[in-house]
């Protein structure tokens, strides 16, 4: 609803016209301009002064030390037209949208200072700067509320203009007319500077919509990277549940070799030795033993490839029966016996691999045995989609003979197309994520375009000026 203009650059553009008019007018010596914020505000406010030394060459800068227009401004309601009030040719400007010319201040009905201050002579020419509404673009569903004067009526109801700033030029005694020459010319140049604020504008909203963008490219990037997230965690846990498959098809497995060979499952028979051992303290140390016991017994239910397996013994089962000795009074010859049989649980983890127990197995071909052993044993720390296909493909040959050939066949080429889904999705979501980073313009760019650069500054204060453009008349 407001045109957004740096300071540095709004006071740059204001003494720049100041410099301009006060070297054109040899009678002009004096020149200031107020900004007039946004409705229903209106806070007029004194954006720079300039005063030319008599030769006409050198300026002066500076703003009076008092006055109700320094900063923060003076509002509508303080300086519109109103019964037993000085008037002011601020007022008129900016209701009316019209020039106010003092050429005689003596009897000029709006020469404020003058009639309140008693000060001298007030030789001036006050020009609204105009913006045209349709220059710029309006909110169509925005409700602009424009203030009322001292009769109620809206200001600007009728107007396709809106006054964004005032220029006031002071001259010499006697030499400034309603209609000269030199009002003409203020009133062109006014016309200027409604264009240069609107063209910093335009700058400014270009500067507005890139940091948009790159505030939408970030949240568009977080919603991938969560995306992304999900599918790495969906991704982790469909691998988990073909590992555990694999896992349940080796111990089917290594049972079949055991049943043919009628021997013994050395893995159950040590863990429950250990657990025993435990049961035979008689409840010593109550709950380290009962981790334990209950750490041996998950042992069964994991189905660990050997490596994978002896690991998990040496820093889950081991470790706990370690601090279970130190802290109890169990001989060293049934130490010696825990020792011995997790050393016979780790030998055991690799029955269904070893060659001479799988060579006894006729079933299939020494091909299909080969490559079935290598797959089930492999130590696999990322999905391969080729394996698992094989891995299928074997389980449909009849001579496997597991319990859960046919179901664990199903079961893994679902999981295998699920992998396969989620892992496209990754690379869908990696994909659109780089993209959206790389894509448009770079964040390096945006704060040294040159448009950035004079639209706004480190440091500038927003100064908000009103909808509209560059044009009007008296």
């Amino acid at each position: 609803m407001s045109l957004e203009i740096g300071r540095t650059v709004l006071e740059r553009a204001c003494r720049e016209m100041i410099e301009t008019i006060l070297l054109c007018l040899p009678d002009a010596y004096k020149g200031t301009i107020y900004r007039i914020g946004k409705p229903p505000g209106l806070i007029a406010e004194r954006i720079t002064s300039g005063i030319i030394d008599r030769n006409g060459m050198e300026i002066s800068w500076g703003l009076p030390s008092q006055s109700d227009y320094n900063r923060p401004g003076k509002p509508w309601l303080a300086y519109r037209d109103e019964q037993g009030r000085a008037l002011e040719a601020m007022a008129w400007c900016v209701e009316t949208q019209k020039s106010w010319t003092s050429e005689d201040p003596p009897n000029d009905p709006r020469d404020a200072r003058g009639i309140v201050d008693g000060e001298e002579p007030d030789y001036h020419h006050m020009e609204p700067v105009l913006v045209k509404r349709s220059d710029l673009s309006l909110n169509m569903h925005s409700c602009i509320e424009y203030p009322r004067n001292i009769d109620g009526n809206m200001i600007w109801e009728k107007s396709d203009y809106v006054v964004v700033a005032v220029i006031k030029i002071h001259f010499h005694p006697h030499t400034i007319k309603i209609g000269s020459p030199e009002a003409k010319v203020i009133k062109k140049l006014s016309r200027s500077l409604g264009t240069q604020l609107l063209s910093y504008q335009l700058r400014q909203d270009s500067l507005n919509v890139v940091q948009q963008l790159a505030k939408d490219r970030l949240n568009a990037c977080d919603i991938l990277a969560d995306s992304l997230r999900n599918a790495i965690t969906k991704s982790g846990l469909v691998f988990s549940l073909i590992k555990q498959e694999i896992g349940f098809l080796r111990e089917q497995w290594e049972q079949l070799l055991r049943d043919q060979r009628n021997e013994r499952n050395i893995k159950v028979e040590a863990i429950e030795r250990l657990n025993g051992l435990l049961l035979s303290m008689n409840g010593e140390h109550g709950a380290l033993s009962e981790d334990l016991i209950g750490v041996q017994k998950r042992f069964l239910t994991l189905h660990l490839p050997p490596d994978k397996g002896k690991n998990w013994v040496a820093l889950q089962i081991e470790e706990r029966w370690k601090d279970f000795f130190a802290d109890s009074a169990m001989p060293p010859e049934k130490q010696e016996e825990v020792w011995q049989t997790i050393d016979l649980l780790k030998q055991s983890l690799g029955f269904g691999r070893e060659p001479e127990v799988i060579e006894q197995y006729d079933r299939i071909s020494e091909d299909v045995k080969e490559d079935w052993v290598r797959l089930i044993y492999k130590e696999n720390d990322h999905f391969d989609p080729l394996d698992i296909e094989k891995i299928i493909n074997i389980l449909t040959h009849s001579g496997i003979e597991i319990p859960s050939q046919a179901k664990s066949g199903k079961t893994l080429a679902q999981l295998k197309a699920l992998a396969e889904t989620v892992k496209q999705l990754e690379q869908n979501t990696n994909f659109l994520l780089r993209q959206v980073l790389n894509g448009g313009n770079h964040r390096g760019d945006v704060g040294n375009s040159h448009g950035v650069s004079e639209a706004m500054e480190p440091g500038d204060e927003i100064y908000e000026l009103p909808f509209g453009a560059s044009d009007g008349s008296s």
